[in-house]
């Protein structure tokens, strides 16, 4: 009997580790599960184009179906996993029926967080992370419509741009005291708070919902200062790893499903990558969850190496980006713990960069329409170079001479 090798998931992760399976020179069975009716394809395109109709469903796929066919990759969708028999080495799915693995790899991915108010299931309060929740969200993207979008994150700015560019009245609600408070500085959260107000997006930060009002959809949204008049509601407060099967399996979690640096769990015949994976990064010399496209893309592969036995370890600096109107952020590695900041070029112009230091060693970037700045950082950051302030901030110095 051939080898099989299941992915539960089918996610940008499960796709790539399926394909990588295959470069690997693996001739056994693959499965890939997933819940969804859709093969695996590329969230970004939700908030942004997709979400406009300017790009078709086929162009959100991350590979067409025919590619599955072709590699006898074997897919298995709107089919949800309740149970894993790590000794039987067996998947039990909600349907009864149980599947055979000789190794397995969990992209179970992620879910959003859910806010916890009276009125939250009424129609027209929508999340959005899979392509049914921005085909659910389309139709009501009309001119002159009130949108509330709740949260001052990635999603909920980029929800935010489209919508104002489709000339809707955007409300943008924020609970902590800035924008992107998690994972910017306050240069970055003051640039995006008067690029959303000229295009006429009211932000209010330390804004806490307290319900929703409606009957047969919502109508309103009641805050601790007021009700905002509402026919559309987008809430983005962020995403929690999907760890369930995991921890009923009884694998190691905390913040994610725990891994080693070959994307390894506790059991050795089990992986787990992307979102839902909680790693060590050698390179950044912590433990840490991320969620980005780079990291599904790159554990998929490495995942997919050590299913193959190649003893392939997972190091990478992290990278980012975000499209808001005619603006791009390209961030690179993790801003947290950085103790100076040194700004190059000037927001009034369009576009800068912002470099964070700790301890005199470049740790990440945050750069605005600024790829020459982004692309010298991702070969820069991961030397962990101590770079004088004042060549930073000097645009008179070419980015490849600061090594």
């Amino acid at each position: 009997m051939p080898e099989v090798f299941a992915v539960v998931g089918a996610g940008h992760c499960a796709g790539q580790a399926a394909a990588s399976l295959r470069q690997q020179g693996f001739a056994g069975d693959i499965v890939i599960i997933g819940e969804e009716p859709h093969v695996p394809y590329q969230r970004p395109p939700l908030s942004k184009k997709f979400l406009i109709g300017e790009l078709p469903l086929e162009r959100v796929y991350l590979r067409p179906p025919k590619f599955y066919r072709d590699n006898n990759i074997e897919l298995l969708l709107d089919t949800r996993v309740v149970a894993l028999r790590r000794r039987e080495h067996e998947i039990v799915l909600a349907d009864g029926r149980r599947r055979h693995y000789d190794k397995l790899l969990l992209a179970t991915g992620s879910s959003p967080r859910r806010l916890q108010v009276t009125g939250v299931d009424l129609p027209g309060i929508c999340y959005l992370r899979t392509i049914a929740d921005a085909q659910r969200i389309q139709p009501h993207l009309r001119a002159e419509k009130n949108l509330v979008v709740i949260g001052g994150g990635y999603i909920g700015l980029e929800v935010s741009a489209v919508a104002a560019q489709r000339r809707m009245r955007v409300t943008l609600l924020e609970v902590d005291g800035r924008i992107l408070n998690r994972v910017a500085a306050p240069v970055i959260s003051d640039f995006f708070v008067q690029l959303h107000r000229q295009h006429g997006v009211d932000i209010r930060c330390n804004a806490r919902v307290l319900r929703f009002e409606g009957s047969e959809r919502v109508t309103g949204v009641i805050c601790e200062d007021g009700r905002i008049e509402a026919d559309l509601v987008v809430i983005g407060i962020g995403i929690a790893p999907n760890t369930e099967l995991a921890q009923s399996a009884g694998l190691p979690c905390g913040n994610g499903i725990i891994v080693d640096e070959y994307c390894q769990t506790a059991d050795a015949a089990i992986f787990a990558a992307g979102d839902c994976s909680n790693h060590p990064n050698p390179l950044l010399q912590r433990r840490l969850r991320l969620e980005s496209v780079h990291n599904a893309v790159e554990q998929g592969k490495t995942a997919a190496a050590n299913m193959c036995a190649k003893g392939q370890r997972y190091a990478e600096i992290p990278w980012f980006w975000s499209d808001q109107y005619d603006v791009k952020l390209q961030i690179v590695g993790l801003a947290a713990g950085y103790d100076q900041l040194v700004q190059r070029g000037r927001m009034e112009e369009g576009g800068f960069a912002l470099f964070y230091l700790k301890d005199g060693v470049l740790i990440a970037v945050d750069a605005i329409n600024n790829p020459r700045e982004y692309m010298a950082c991702k070969k820069l950051i991961p030397q962990r170079l101590r770079i004088a302030p004042e060549r930073l901030a000097d645009p008179t110095v070419a980015m490849q001479d600061m090594a």
